[in-house]
């Protein structure tokens, strides 16, 4: 085996090898390390990053193995972890000069379960502006003039370089579907309470979600499996302690082919022509088990609705940091602020109510398919990183709270990156991620 290739490992081939004898925890991530090093310069998706700190982590994982102590499932395996979330002793800067020089003094849950797991901690991946639409230095790593999308940036353009296997992200509207999809990986978006939010930046109770890029759906699935269940500091996860079984069940056959509800949305003639014809091309390859159907009534001011939640909950989130540093925002970040700070308690109140009212109007179509397959982006990655682009075909899917997975299915007319998005009722994690397997297996047989 190629040492110098093992960051192109899967986590699931990489854990299976170390828990062999095949490879040890530090080979794995010296590979990853002179990844790193090799592509930063031109990729820039690391905020902060010390090889040697994360060599000693290596190390540490290959003793312990030697001792016969127990290894998780993730034992030696590199991950990478966006700067809004707290690993203990680095830096969370969360994209903002205002922020400069924060230590974390504990870890975040999810980085807490993944180090029970035995995974590396590489450093932390480059966020947009506290988790906004203002952009990081990242680019894309398939070509850098063009964005990686956000806000989760570094993540997903450090698992598509091969920098780290998986990394975690997070969205409050499109930040891990979007530039998953652009950057050419899964991304995985869990459903609203699976994962717990404490330890990290809060933007929006109501709409914020911990989530996973990496190069294969058994890498998703684990991981979250991983990070997923209840934790007493963040309310909205949800009892019972036992994770779900989201690996064993991605693992099997679905009982009868999936149904595949197919939603060309409303905003579809906005979406860039390959990406209209990337999705059609996907409707003839599901073929029988595929049907167009419209959306529920109910949800069709979702976009407003989300807009209203979102920038009303900026706007208190971010409060101390526009009374005393406004100037340092960006225009985009104070224009969110300065509508947040106008929206009534009732439209907010009326628009948090309504998340309910359209989760219920999905029933039927979750009752007759067992997913929703509908476009990730309205197109490949935007030239330039001046944006990352636009988050409208990932908005109801948050607001909803339902899981949504990217998966990274063609290519676009200028050879970037087009995925595809597949979205489950919410708390159905599993079925969707196993639905996802279906589709991928067809989508790659028809490749060969």
């Amino acid at each position: 085996m190629d040492a110098a290739r093992l960051n192109w490992l899967t986590a699931t081939e990489t854990a299976r090898l170390i828990d062999d004898g095949a490879i040890k925890a530090e080979d794995h991530v010296r590979a990853c390390v002179a990844r790193i090093e090799e592509t930063e310069p031109t990729v820039q998706a690391w905020a902060h990053f010390e090889a040697e700190d994360a060599l000693n982590q290596a190390r540490d994982a290959d003793v312990r193995r030697m001792r016969g102590l127990p290894c998780g499932l993730l034992h030696g395996v590199a991950v990478g972890i966006k700067d809004i979330i707290d690993v203990r002793g680095m830096p969370t800067e969360d994209g903002t000069v205002l922020h400069a020089g924060r230590i974390a003094r504990r870890d975040a849950a999810v980085v807490t379960r993944l180090r029970e797991a035995g995974a590396i901690v590489m450093g932390k991946t480059v966020t947009t502006e506290l988790a906004t639409y203002a952009p990081g230095k990242t680019r894309n790593p398939h070509d850098p003039e063009h964005t990686p999308g956000g806000s989760s940036s570094g993540s997903a353009a450090a698992v598509a370089a091969g920098m780290v296997p998986v990394a975690l992200g997070s969205q409050t509207n499109g930040s891990i579907i979007r530039p998953a999809s652009f950057c050419g990986v899964f991304g995985f978006k869990p459903s609203f309470g699976l994962v717990p939010r404490s330890g990290m930046l809060r933007l929006s109770r109501v709409l914020d979600h911990v989530g996973v890029f990496a190069r294969s759906l058994d890498d998703i699935a684990r991981v979250t499996e991983l990070i997923a269940g209840f934790d007493d500091d963040d309310a909205d996860t949800l009892p019972p302690r036992t994770r779900p079984p989201l690996a064993k069940v991605l693992a099997q056959e679905p009982p009868l082919p999936p149904r595949l509800a197919l939603v060309r949305p409303s905003f579809w003639p906005k979406l860039d022509r390959d990406a209209q014809a990337a999705f059609e091309e996907l409707a003839q390859l599901i073929g029988p088990q595929g049907q167009t159907i419209g959306l529920p009534e109910s949800s069709a001011q979702v976009v407003d609705w989300h807009r209203t939640i979102f920038e009303a909950d900026l706007a208190a989130a971010f409060e101390r940091e526009y009374e005393t540093g406004a100037e340092q925002l960006s225009a985009t970040l104070r224009g969110q602020i300065d509508r947040g700070r106008q929206i009534l308690a009732l439209d907010y109140q009326k628009a948090v109510a309504r998340i309910e009212i359209v989760n219920e109007g999905f029933d039927e179509i979750f009752e007759n398919f067992d997913a929703v397959v509908t476009p990730a982006t309205l197109g490949t990655a935007p030239r330039g990183i001046a944006s990352t682009g636009d988050p409208l075909p990932a908005t109801m899917w948050t607001y909803c709270g339902m899981p949504a997975l990217a998966m990274p299915v063609a290519r676009g007319e200028n050879g970037l990156p087009l995925g595809i998005q597949m979205v489950g009722r919410r708390g159905d994690d599993a079925r969707l991620l196993r639905t996802a397997g279906w589709l991928w297996r067809q989508t790659q047989s028809a490749d060969q």
